[in-house]
C-alpha cells in the first residue's frame, strides 16, 4: 500500500513545472462565470484565508507552504513568500488567532503572527507530534470548526485494511491537548466544511480502490452526531459489502452517503459556498474539487461540481467546471481545494498545472 501512496506523489512533483500560460480556454464554465490565473505556485493543494486577507497555501510533494498577498483589487496575487519548506506533504493549511497550523504528516506545525513576517518567518512550532507517520493516506486537509477546534483526519494507512486507529476524523484543542474521535469508518477524507445556519459537518471520503471502474462511489458524507460510522472497511458507499471484511458488518449498520459522487474521481476539497456574487441557487450549496482518477482504465474526475442541499438533503448536483481532463485522455490540470473569497468570488487550488484559478460571475 505504501507504493501506491508513493506513486500519488511522485506523480504530482513531476509536472509541477509548467508554461505560464495555461490553456483557460478549454475550460467548460456555466454561462455568465469567468475563470483567470489568480497565482502560480508549484503543486497547490489546500487554501485558507489570514486575518489581513493573506492566502496561505500548503503543498504535497513540493514540501512548502505559500503565503500569497493579493493585488488590491483581488483579482491577481501581488506577492509569493514561501513560508516554509522541507516539510513532510504540508497539504493542510488552517489560520485562527494570527497563526497559521499546517499538518505534516506526523505532525500539527504552527507558524506564530505569520502575517507580521510573511519576509521573515519564524520557525514552525510543534502543536502535537503524535499522529501516525504513515505516508499512505497521511497528508491531513485541516480546518478550524465553529467550536475553535481544530480538525485532523487520520486515513487509512493502505488502499483496504481493519487497523485500529485509522480511518477515522479528530479534533483537538488548537494547543494539542483534548484530542478526541469524532466519527469513524472514513478511509481517506481531505476535504470537509460547515453547512452556514446548522454549523453541521459535511465531508468528502475517498472510495477504495481494485473492485473495478465503476464501484464503489466516492462519497459526501453529513456527521449527524458525534461518533458515527460511515462503513469503512466493511461497507462502502452505503451500499456494498467488502468482500474481505465485510462478512458480519451489514451496511445498515452504517451512515450512508449523503451522495455518491462517483468512483475514483479522488473527491478532495470542498467548501459551502456563503458568498453573494454568484446567482442565487448557488447560495449555501457546496463545490467539490475533484482531483481524477489514478488508476482507472479510462480516466474520470478532474472538474468542479457543484451540490445543492435543503437542510440534511441533497436536492442536485452537477458538473460546475470541465475540461482540464481532455478528450484524447490527456491532462494538464487537478483540481485539489476550493475557497470563496470575502468578494464572492471562488479560488481553485490545482496541483498539477501549479496554480490558483479565480472564478467570478457577472450577467450574460
Amino acid at each position: 500500500m505504501r507504493t501506491f501512496a508513493l506513486a500519488c506523489v511522485f506523480a504530482v512533483v513531476a509536472v509541477v513545472a509548467r508554461a505560464d500560460e495555461l490553456p483557460l480556454a478549454e475550460l467548460r464554465l456555466p454561462p455568465g462565470f469567468h475563470i483567470a490565473t489568480f497565482a502560480r505556485v508549484a503543486n497547490a493543494r489546500e487554501m485558507t484565508l489570514g486575518a489581513r486577507g493573506t492566502l496561505f497555501v500548503g503543498s504535497m510533494g513540493a514540501g512548502k507552504v505559500y503565503a500569497i498577498t493579493p493585488s488590491a483589487d483581488g483579482t491577481h496575487a501581488q506577492s509569493v513568500h514561501t513560508i516554509a519548506e522541507n516539510l513532510r506533504m504540508p497539504v493542510g493549511v488552517a489560520f485562527k488567532d494570527g497563526a497559521l497550523y499546517v499538518s505534516a504528516v506526523d505532525r500539527i506545525l504552527r507558524l506564530d503572527a505569520i502575517e507580521d513576517h510573511l519576509e521573515d518567518p519564524p520557525k514552525p512550532q510543534v502543536v502535537t507530534d503524535r499522529l501516525p507517520s504513515d505516508a499512505a493516506h497521511g497528508w491531513r486537509f485541516i480546518a478550524f470548526g465553529p467550536d475553535g477546534k481544530l480538525y485532523v483526519p487520520i486515513g487509512a494507512p493502505c488502499n483496504i485494511c481493519d487497523k485500529p486507529g485509522y480511518a477515522k476524523l479528530t479534533r483537538m484543542n488548537a494547543d494539542g491537548s483534548d484530542a478526541q474521535d469524532i466519527a469513524f469508518g472514513i478511509r481517506n477524507t481531505v476535504g470537509f466544511d460547515w453547512q452556514p445556519g446548522t454549523r453541521t459537518l459535511w465531508f468528502t471520503d475517498n472510495g477504495r480502490d481494485r473492485l473495478g471502474d465503476d464501484v464503489p462511489a466516492d462519497e459526501l458524507d453529513r456527521l449527524g452526531r458525534i461518533g458515527e460510522h460511515f462503513g469503512y472497511p466493511y461497507c462502502h458507499q452505503g451500499d456494498i459489502a467488502d468482500p474481505e471484511f465485510g462478512k458480519g458488518h451489514p451496511c445498515k449498520d452504517y451512515v450512508a452517503p449523503a451522495l455518491k459522487l462517483g468512483a475514483h474521481v479522488a473527491s478532495l476539497g470542498m467548501r459551502f459556498y456563503a458568498g453573494t456574487q454568484f446567482p442565487a441557487e448557488y447560495k449555501n450549496s457546496i463545490f467539490i474539487a475533484e482531483h481524477g482518477s489514478w488508476n482507472r482504465s479510462s480516466k474520470v474526475g478532474y472538474r468542479l461540481v457543484n451540490v445543492r442541499v435543503n437542510g440534511a438533503k441533497v436536492t442536485g448536483s452537477d458538473v460546475f467546471i470541465s475540461g482540464w481532463l481532455r478528450a484524447d485522455q490527456s491532462v494538464w490540470g487537478r483540481p485539489a481545494d476550493v475557497l470563496p473569497m470575502p468578494d464572492g468570488a471562488l479560488l481553485v487550488s490545482d496541483d498539477l498545472a501549479g496554480a490558483i484559478y479565480r472564478i467570478t460571475w457577472s450577467k450574460p
